[in-house]
């Protein structure tokens, strides 16, 4: 069974979405899954104290952020992966051999000027320019490594996430499901933006840091040797004296920003959420622009804009405090480190056991080491931020990680789905419809319907006839028994609310197919037959047509989609809601003269669509799950004898008449 237009696109064997050639170029070539399986769930010891398994539970999520970021250089991975990472290693190696070189050239151009040599003087200022070029041009190549290993891993783990939060409905799914996964879109854009572009960066600092620290800490030994200090009559010697206090104000200062900064990744991780909620706010009144501005919600919507908004002021006062805390070490910090080695170096440079040349060269020596053993202390603020986002994308790939669990099988039921046997278009197998905890919905249910029947589902609201539609179109995963279809059928689903995409009028008909499969005259004659003429000359206008256009003309747009598109089973959810009579009317006569062997299966509840209908069930919303409790032949319709009229024949054989 195939399904098309309204309803969500069947998953296929295909893994890789219709995407930029950007993020094409980062897919393994073979089109097999760029993610693992999901990991098991884990469940926490019960008797661990709540603080504890929050805890825990922080420290997981990282791990399971690991567990699909590190696919980008495995066997599926991005195939220039490797070739970016030595790249980008290779120039960070040959960066700090040019760092070396220039802080030689620095101790030789002040003994020069010391001797007061012009000729090394001149030499050495003609020797800084290709130093300085070659600086320049590598930098500027590790910007290219680091920033484009970036950009591709972004690419390649973010069609990792969206391949999968687009499969099987579980965008769709997720508002269904409890969780830590608010505001999926913004995780997927934002969050993973940094998780993916801040552990390149730290790569490449910690790299650049030890090798620094490793290289000029020989420096620092070879040039500063022993310091001797008389100490109460006895002398006492420190070797490699200018190191020892490298490692000591590098401690001291990693230290304090450590315990300063110690909240910073929670209080980050609050501000990134404040944010989230506060952009969720706003997406809302923009989607609900006209329900809000007919009502006069303004003031309403205002209140609630301004209760988020204080939640972000106030988790960004927070924030700001850590930041001046932190500031405050990391500005002394770099205040106090270039005049620290001058003050250490100064007595031996007084008494002639160092030149003026070797005591600029210690100098900037020791501003290196110290600024590599100070890594920490000027990135705390992003590992901090890093350390948030990579957790709420984690959250984000758990509650996808439950969902694909669920298909599988595992913890509470899943709805299966096959195909039918002889003739009949689709059947529904001892179907029982559960929330994701349990919980039944819909109980029970034996129905089988026969190609071009035309099937009316009714009952009160609540009843649980959206729900059992969703678990038709596969949309609503959770239960037993199986829905199965003809081989090949096509089912196009039309919803209450209609969705109309960006771009033009053209592409909003045709959609969710291409618009160039249809002529101009194809879709201007859809748009005649349901009543959108004004329409016609628009079609290849783009404008805002989701704001434009009203609720019933969206509602004659599915339709025409649905004249254009031509499937076997039409399923129908309330779909002519925002209708009048006449024009309800005028819909469903359309469909079924144009679409005459088509099988209908319609949600609703005004009665006048029992006309269009060869056939009604009702649901009855009961404790443990709606029923199913009568079947009635509307209109004569050859048709195999169907099975629920079979069970309903002989329970009234068997029991009396009455209410159960």
């Amino acid at each position: 069974m195939t399904t098309t237009a309204e309803a969500r696109p069947r998953p296929s064997d295909e893994t890789t979405l219709p995407v930029e050639s950007e993020l094409d170029s980062v897919i393994a070539e073979d089109g097999h899954p760029v993610e693992p399986p999901p990991p098991a769930a884990i469940e926490p010891d019960p008797a661990l104290a709540p603080e504890e398994i929050e805890r825990l539970r922080k420290s997981y999520l990282l791990t399971r952020f690991w567990i699909s970021a590190r696919g980008y250089w495995g066997a599926k991975g991005d195939r220039l992966a490797w070739v970016f990472t030595i790249g980008l290693l290779l120039l960070i190696v040959a960066n700090v051999g040019v760092q070396y070189a220039i802080n030689v050239w620095n101790r030789s151009i002040f003994d020069g000027i010391e001797k007061r040599d012009a000729a090394t003087v001149f030499y050495l200022t003609a020797v800084f320019f290709p130093l300085a070029i070659g600086s320049v041009a590598l930098g500027v190549a590790q910007v290219y490594a680091r920033m484009g290993m970036q950009r591709r891993w972004r690419a390649w783990l973010t069609n990792a996430v969206v391949t999968r939060w687009l499969a099987a409905g579980r965008y769709y799914q997720l508002n269904l499901v409890s969780g830590d996964h608010k505001n999926p879109e913004y995780r997927i854009a934002e969050d993973l933006r940094v998780a993916t572009e801040s552990p390149i960066d730290f790569l490449a600092g910690v790299t650049a840091a030890f090798l620094s620290a490793a290289t000029f800490i020989v420096v620092l030994w070879t040039i500063g040797g022993a310091l001797t200090l008389k100490l109460g009559g006895a002398d006492i010697t420190i070797p490699g004296f200018l190191v020892v206090a490298a490692v000591l104000y590098a401690l001291i200062a990693s230290g304090s920003i450590l315990v300063i900064g110690r909240r910073f990744v929670e209080v980050s991780e609050e501000k990134n959420q404040a944010e989230a909620d506060y952009r969720y706010m706003l997406t809302r009144v923009r989607e609900n622009g006209e329900s809000i501005a007919l009502l006069g919600g303004e003031h309403e919507e205002r209140e609630g804009i301004n209760s988020t908004f204080s939640g972000v002021l106030r988790q960004w006062a927070r924030l700001a405090g850590q930041y001046m805390r932190t500031t405050l070490v990391s500005q002394g910090s770099s205040l106090i480190a270039p005049v620290v080695p001058l003050l250490l170096c100064a007595p031996k440079y007084l008494e002639g056991q160092m030149s003026l040349g070797e005591v600029m060269q210690a100098a900037s020596a020791f501003t290196i080491v110290q600024t590599a053993f100070g890594w920490l202390v000027d990135n705390y603020p992003r590992l901090a931020d890093w350390n948030a986002c990579a957790r709420r994308i984690a959250s984000l790939m758990m509650s996808l990680d439950g969902l694909e669990r669920a298909e599988s099988g595992d913890g509470i039921g899943r709805i299966r789905r096959g195909e039918t046997d002889g003739d009949a278009m689709l059947t529904l197998r001892d179907l029982s419809v559960t929330l994701d905890d349990g919980t039944a919905v819909v109980d029970q249910t034996e129905v089988v319907i026969e190609p071009g029947e035309r099937l009316l589902v009714a009952g009160a609201s609540g009843s649980g006839k959206s729900t059992l539609v969703r678990a038709i179109a596969g949309l609503w995963p959770w239960g037993s028994g199986s829905v199965n279809f003809h081989a090949d059928a096509r089912l196009f689903m039309l919803p209450q609310k209609p969705y109309v995409p960006s771009g033009t009028l053209r592409r909003a008909t045709t959609y969710p197919g291409a618009a160039e499969d249809w002529t101009p005259e194809e879709i201007c004659d859809a748009l005649h037959k349901v009543g959108l003429d004004h329409l016609k000359e628009k079609i290849e206008e783009d404008a805002p047509w989701d704001q434009t256009l009203s609720g019933g003309e969206k509602q004659r747009l599915a339709f025409a989609r649905l004249l254009l598109h031509r499937p076997d089973i039409i399923v129908l959810d309330e779909a002519t809601s925002a209708l009048d009579d006449k024009g309800q009317d005028n819909m469903m006569e359309l469909v079924t003269s144009t679409l005459p062997d088509a099988t209908i299966i319609s949600v609703a509840h005004r009665a006048e669509l029992e006309a269009f209908h060869s056939r009604k069930i009702v649901l009855e919303r009961r404790k443990g799950g709606a029923k199913l409790i009568t079947d009635i032949a509307l209109i004569p319709h050859k048709s195999k004898p169907r099975l629920l009229g079979q069970l309903l024949g002989r329970r009234r054989r068997s029991k009396p008449a009455g209410p159960e």
